[in-house]
């Protein structure tokens, strides 16, 4: 685990796994330490993957204003991590709402970036829809042993005022996020409470509304290559969801991954390293 100070003071930590060329990944949850990534399903074989820890979570410090949890102000501390790191350009990947903070960074510091990666990302940080056709997910499911359990806390979930009211149903809940519920699936959900600061998820979008008009037009003049990578049987973001985002873009890659959910790196390792390997590799042969 390495520390850096960023902009505030604040200290915040990250790991590095992995070797080749860096690849800065941003957690989601929101508010969920990253070492729920893991090695992305092997990509640390390439890549060397950097891992931070979003601020108050995992081994990061508590700022001393929780409004600094708040997305747009956490660009400021990837931009941080950047300097510290010393590189001039980065490529960057986030996941779920951490693909959320990748876009504002984009929008805000487009020449930093020589790729752009939003994994299973939430699209809510520029005002998009994230669940387009979820309800068409959640039929096709509807074999399964867990389902009826899962969708009544899928209700819940949607239903909740805050991430800590939400954070009763998860459980519950969990299994529609996986590709497979199995063993691998279950032990990555259980971790997910001890993983979590529900601080942090609470404050994530709290006051937080997109300039639509301002981020559309950043991100629409963005130079650098993007994939958007959605799971089949993802529900936030759908792979509808993810595939309509794409006209943000004006260089998108997009790709689906057949039976993943939110975690792809669980359902087809060699698949989702395999996708963002090819992606990034095209670049350096170009």
């Amino acid at each position: 685990m390495e520390f850096f100070t960023s902009y505030d003071g604040t200290t915040l930590a990250f790991r590095t796994v992995g070797d080749g060329p860096p690849l800065l990944c941003l957690p989601g949850g929101p508010g969920r330490a990253a070492e729920y990534l893991g090695d992305l399903g092997g990509l640390a074989r390439t890549r060397t993957l950097i891992l931070p820890d979003t601020r108050g979570t995992g081994a990061s410090a508590t700022p001393a204003d929780p409004a600094t949890y708040r997305i747009d102000r956490l660009v400021a501390d990837v931009e941080s991590l950047r300097r510290h790191l010393g590189l001039d350009r980065v490529d960057l990947l986030g996941h779920s709402a951490g693909g959320g903070l990748a876009l504002l960074y984009a929008a805000a510091h487009p020449e930093r970036l020589t790729s752009l990666t939003l994994l299973t990302a939430s699209f809510a940080a520029v005002g998009l829809p994230s669940d387009t056709g979820a309800e068409q997910v959640i039929a096709v499911r509807a074999a399964e042993p867990w389902h009826a359990a899962a969708v009544e806390a899928y209700r819940g979930m949607k239903s909740a005022r805050s991430f800590t009211e939400a954070a009763a149903h998860r459980l519950a809940f969990e299994p529609l996020m996986y590709g497979r519920w199995d063993a691998a699936a279950r032990a990555h959900a259980a971790a997910d409470p001890a993983q979590r600061s529900l601080a942090v998820s609470d404050h994530y979008y709290a006051g937080y509304t997109p300039d639509t008009d301002h981020l559309h037009a950043r991100l629409g003049a963005l130079p650098c290559p993007v994939l958007l990578l959605g799971g089949e049987l993802d529900l936030w973001p759908t792979a509808t969801a993810t595939t309509a985002a794409a006209a943000l873009f004006p260089h998108p890659t997009v790709a689906v991954q057949p039976a993943a959910g939110h975690y792809p790196w669980l359902d087809d390792p060699a698949a989702l390293a395999g996708t963002v390997e090819d992606f990034l590799a095209h670049l350096t042969v170009s």
